[in-house]
């Protein structure tokens, strides 16, 4: 008998342990007295009125909202079967500007409270670009996003996605209800309305089930299911929380009431006793009328001082109807110049024709970043700085350089973009580089820029035709991993059309011999530009060497001549020392060769080439080699120049705006009047 209490009591003490265990919750008000036990982290609060404020409506910033103590959703840390949950909750989300999303937020059910590893924008404030993916991670996630992000596969910019360690949806729908005859209805995340949701999981079926509502009414159809097993994922205790965050745009994401159930149903929430949102500030009339009855008293000097004050805030920071139409953040003047130091020269990274580039840490964010100032006399100008924003505001790829905002002082122009370390690539390739690359980072660097030229090409939802590739403008993150920038010149085309005549810019040796003639833009002329790349990468030398033997001037026709002598490991860069895969030398230098064809037609698409890069598809035995008789820019061994002799070619200065270190490359204009070569210093005739 007292054996067997003895093994009994351990077990009564166990049930008695598991049985006080919270298993869930309801909160209508966040602010009473009882309701003390919600971690907040970064900038979520508890707003006066009783509802829980996530983001609020300034860019690039996380907020983290999460029940104080984990449940336990498995009898044991071993295989077990993960329980049964449900949860409801109400939100609204509020843009800062309307109908334009500033990303969104996650029910998220995660071992861990920390996330200060995360990043906001595309990310919700859960993961970042490394541990993406990671089954390690341990997270479930529902998100409610509103914003579509390629990057992650996004259905569009009003969807509703089930999440498993990772951004990129396993399961996603465009966010709707089901109404009392069934029928499907639209709903807008972005409307400012309180919406209801249900995120159900039946450990039986291995069954998600989300479910969202304008009403209070649960719908009898989830908006999707998605089978399941969450065991592997769940560890045997979990926090339970909200992540959001916002990125180039902003909103203010809002929970008015939440409940929480293990092993059974969560408890109901009826949308007229949960708190209301904030509503519009009210007007400051003891203000008005104070500030009235003193322009009474002095009307004469108040009046001049409100005409110096409008004259002066008029100059300071003029809004065009244009600036209206641009996506990204604006930043104020005094922020980026807090950010930089007052634009000190101990934070200058560079200096070109368009201007001057600083190093700057936003002081709110701490984050990094590099602000390309262009000056009123700049030949870029008004006209090419809008440009810059429209094309790239709302392009969203990892091999492409950030742009996260913009001013507008007066005259001068400012971008706002990530900050990369290493500077760019040509650092690393001519003259006495700081660091030589070793073959396996040039082919990442290769395979990264051709993922983002693929994207401007074909993955935005026009085409995008960078007209400026070049080293100088692949810029290299911490890690080495090449991003394409600059897009200064970028020209937008919608899909099937044909782009438009205009003025030939870029820079002489990544030029598309096509262009004098037909003055056309084209993703051809592109990857024409990406061939020069190529061959630069893996020589080690410049397109064009105005002070390099004959033979050598040209760095195509280099290649070529040794592609047929057979020495083709001859115009290898010889700091690799030899040290390479021989195979994919080989292939890069001939995808150069195909790239740089005369003919737009036998140049491969951009996809193409990924394909090749990939290892998708297999080259071709030789490339083709170009006819001299095509009457294209390929130098003739005695008209090297001549062959330019209706070309007006102009020496300037252009950098690219987010590394560390100077450039100075040949910017090339073109025009149809037969104006004489210029050149700094003497151009070699043979």
């Amino acid at each position: 008998m007292v054996s067997f209490l003895i093994f009994l009591c351990p077990i009564i003490c166990f049930s008695i342990l598991v049985s006080s265990e919270v298993d869930e919750f309801i909160y209508t008000r966040f602010n009473e007295p009882n309701n003390n036990n919600i971690s907040l982290s970064g900038v979520a609060e508890i707003a006066q009125n009783g509802f829980l404020q996530l983001t609020n409506d300034t860019s690039r910033l996380m907020g983290h909202a999460f029940y104080s103590s984990p449940f336990h959703f498995k009898n044991s840390s071993s295989n077990d079967t993960a329980f049964s949950f449900s949860t409801c909750f109400a939100f609204a989300i509020v843009p800062e500007y309307p109908k334009l999303g500033g990303h969104g937020f996650a029910f998220t059910v995660s071992h861990s409270k920390d996330f200060s590893t995360a990043l906001p924008s595309q990310y919700l404030g859960l993961l970042n670009a490394s541990d993406v993916g990671n089954f390690s991670n341990h997270i479930f996630a529902v998100e409610f996003d509103t914003v579509r992000d390629f990057e992650f596969g996004d259905i569009n910019d009003n969807h509703v996605g089930v999440n498993i360690n990772s951004l990129q949806s396993n399961k996603s729908a465009a966010a709707a209800y089901y109404n009392d005859e069934l029928v499907k209805q639209d709903l807008n995340l972005k409307s400012g309305e309180v919406i209801l949701a249900w995120v159900e999981y039946d450990s039986v079926k291995k069954l998600i089930n989300v479910t969202l509502s304008p009403t209070s009414l649960k719908p009898k159809i989830p908006l999707f299911s998605y089978h399941l097993d969450l065991s592997p994922i769940l560890k045997e205790t979990m926090y339970v929380g909200f992540s959001a965050s916002t990125g180039l745009l902003a909103s203010s994401h809002y929970i008015l009431g939440w409940s929480f159930k293990l092993n059974g149903e969560a408890k109901f929430l009826d949308l007229d006793s949960l708190p209301s949102l904030p509503g519009a500030k009210k007007k400051h009339t003891g203000l008005i009328i104070v500030i009235s009855i003193a322009a009474a008293v002095f009307a004469l000097s108040l009046i001049l001082v409100a005409i110096y004050l409008f004259w002066r805030f008029k100059n300071d920071d003029v809004i065009d109807p244009w600036e209206l139409e641009i996506g990204p953040h604006r930043y104020s003047y005094q922020e980026l110049k807090q950010a930089t130091k007052g634009f000190k020269d101990s934070e200058l990274l560079g200096r070109g024709g368009f201007g001057k580039v600083y190093k700057g840490i936003l002081r709110n964010s701490k984050t990094q970043i590099a602000v390309k100032c262009i000056s009123h006399e700049s030949k870029q100008g008004l006209q090419e700085f809008v440009s810059e924003i429209a094309s790239i505001g709302r392009l969203r790829h990892r091999n492409l350089v950030q742009l996260l905002g913009w001013c507008r002082r007066r005259g001068d122009l400012l971008l706002v973009y990530d900050f990369m370390p290493n500077g760019s690539l040509d650092n690393f390739l001519f003259d006495q580089p700081k660091m030589v690359l070793t073959w396996e980072q040039r082919f990442k660097i290769i395979k990264g820029v051709a993922s983002g030229l693929l994207y401007l090409h074909e993955g935005y939802e026009q085409v995008v035709v960078h007209r400026d590739v070049k080293a100088s403008n692949v810029l290299l993150d911490g890690e080495l991993n090449g991003k394409l920038g600059d897009f200064g010149l970028a020209r937008l085309y919608e899909h099937g059309s044909n782009p438009c005549t205009t003025r030939v810019m870029g820079t002489l040796g990544y030029l598309a011999p096509e262009l004098p003639r037909t003055g056309r833009a084209t993703t051809s002329s592109d990857v024409f530009a990406f061939g020069a790349l190529l061959l630069e990468v893996v020589c080690g030398r410049r397109p064009i060497e105005p002070k390099a033997e004959p033979e050598e001037f040209v760095l195509v026709d280099l290649v070529w001549d040794k592609l047929r002598e057979g020495k083709v490991h001859d115009v290898v860069d010889y700091r690799l020392k030899g040290e390479f895969n021989e195979n994919e030398v080989l292939m890069v230098l001939k995808l150069g060769l195909m790239c740089s064809n005369s003919q737009p037609l036998a140049r491969p698409s951009i996809r193409q080439v990924v394909r090749y890069l990939e290892g998708e598809i297999l080259m071709p035995e030789a490339p083709t080699e170009p006819n001299p008789d095509d009457g294209e820019l390929w130098f003739d061994e005695n008209e090297r120049w001549n062959s330019l002799g209706s070309t007006n070619i102009i020496k300037s200065n252009s950098f690219t705006s987010l590394s560390n270190g100077d450039e100075d490359d040949t910017f090339a204009s073109f025009s149809t009047s037969p104006l004489p070569l210029l050149y700094s210093g003497e151009v070699p005739r043979y």
